[in-house]
């Protein structure tokens, strides 16, 4: 896993954990497969006093995108290559954004493939719990089936609030993706999901507790992290202690 951050390339075990802190009274979005990174680093430039965390696993992508970012000397924007769900899950304080933010994601629309999914029951949890209270995810994908999975999977979340977006977003597209889909006319599903659940409370889709392997306690209820293993990598030390 790699990640840039004010200007500099680095690997995952030459930063402290989490890769992106809290801050007071400075909001941090998250960007979920931000491509070519038109819509993350444009909001970044325009927008200085808000944080953004971008999350790519393609390393094409991602280094373009960082490069741009490096260009405009953006030092309230970070990202990553690598995988979604690791980061979630391993990498990143649970209530630290106040958005979060996927464009058509990868719709895995083969029924072997379909596990893969970035929103499903069994991986929601991880996604909507980088939220706040109160914080919004926003998502779109032009493959409908998929679109209607994902918010009949969140529809069944007791935490969250669904609501489609009809039309065009109001500030206009906000990827490369969407931009071509609306010229070609393709039907467009766009979601604004609303945290409602309090700080500390469980955010496990009732459809996907069996799934879990591994979760996060409520806070005020953390036991402490056992001894690390000689050898053992920081990452999967801190995986444990939150």
């Amino acid at each position: 896993m790699r990640i840039w951050r004010e200007g500099r390339e680095l690997e995952l075990r030459e930063i402290a954990l989490p890769i992106v802190s809290r801050a007071a009274g400075c909001p941090l979005e998250i960007e979920i497969g931000f491509g070519k990174g038109r819509f993350l680093v444009a909001q970044a430039a325009a927008r200085q006093g808000t944080r953004f965390l971008g999350i790519e696993s393609a390393p094409t992508y991602w280094r373009l995108a960082s490069r741009r970012a490096a260009r405009r000397g953006l030092l309230n924007l970070v990202t990553v290559c690598g995988d979604a769900l690791y980061v979630l899950a391993a990498c990143l304080e649970r209530g630290c954004a106040s958005t979060v933010h996927i464009y058509f994601p990868d719709p895995w629309p083969k029924i072997r493939h379909r596990r893969r999914r970035l929103l499903d029951e069994g991986t929601v949890d991880l996604v909507l719990g980088a939220l706040e209270p109160g914080g919004v995810l926003y998502f779109a994908t032009d493959h409908v089936d998929y679109g209607e999975a994902v918010r009949d999977v969140l529809a069944r979340h007791p935490g969250v609030s669904v609501e489609c977006v009809e039309g065009p977003w109001p500030d206009g597209p906000r990827t490369n993706y969407e931009v071509k889909y609306q010229r070609e006319g393709r039907p467009i599903l766009r979601l604004r999901v609303t945290r409602r659940a309090p700080a500390g409370a469980s955010m496990l889709h009732p459809d996907g507790v069996a799934e879990v392997a591994a979760g996060w306690a409520p806070e005020g209820h953390r036991s402490a992290p056992p001894a690390a293993e000689p050898g053992t990598e920081p990452w999967a030390r801190t995986c444990l202690a939150w």
